[in-house]
């Protein structure tokens, strides 16, 4: 994998390996478990657990 120079906080308040490495997570999300990771979502649409693009459209007000 690329190096990738994380300089922001990470929001999520999941534990896990790829906490605060973005690339890696966003990777793992996208190849792993065809999902969006928690940190793309506001704090009430993380509560769902549902990482769907729909979710995230929802979320985001785009649907």
């Amino acid at each position: 994998m690329a190096y990738c120079d994380n300089t922001r906080p990470c929001p999520c308040t999941y534990d896990c390996p790829r906490h605060g490495k973005c690339c890696e997570c966003v990777a793992h999300h996208g190849i792993i478990t065809r999902a969006f990771p928690e940190c793309f979502f506001s704090k009430e649409a993380e509560a769902t657990y549902d990482r769907s693009i729909e979710a995230l459209c929802h979320d985001k007000g785009i649907l």
